[in-house]
C-alpha cells in the first residue's frame, strides 16, 4: 500500500466532517437586534464604535463596553455602505 492509499483510508468520512463543519457555535451574539449571527472573533466576527453602528443600524445594537461586536456578514454590510471610492 503507498502513501496516498494509506492517507485516503485514513482521511474521515465526509458525513463526519460535515458534522464537524455545522457543529461550529459561538459565545457572542451579533449585536445588531435583527441579525442571529455570532460575533466570536473565530467565527468573523467584528467590533464596531457605537457611533459607526448606530449611524448604519439606528439605536438597534446591543452595546458592550463602548463598542458592539457584530458578526461577519453585518460587518461585511457595514463595510460596504462605508466605502469611499476617493480614498487611495
Amino acid at each position: 500500500m503507498g502513501f496516498k492509499a494509506r492517507a485516503k483510508a485514513n482521511q474521515p468520512k465526509v458525513e463526519e466532517q460535515q458534522k464537524k463543519k455545522d457543529a461550529k457555535t459561538g459565545k457572542e451574539t451579533c449585536g445588531v437586534n435583527s441579525c442571529d449571527g455570532w460575533a466570536d472573533s473565530t467565527l468573523g466576527g467584528r467590533s464596531l464604535s457605537v457611533t459607526d453602528a448606530e449611524d448604519m443600524w439606528g439605536k438597534a445594537v446591543v452595546v458592550r463596553k463602548n463598542r458592539v461586536r457584530v458578526c461577519k456578514s453585518c460587518y461585511r454590510t457595514w463595510k460596504k455602505n462605508n466605502k469611499q471610492e476617493d480614498h487611495y
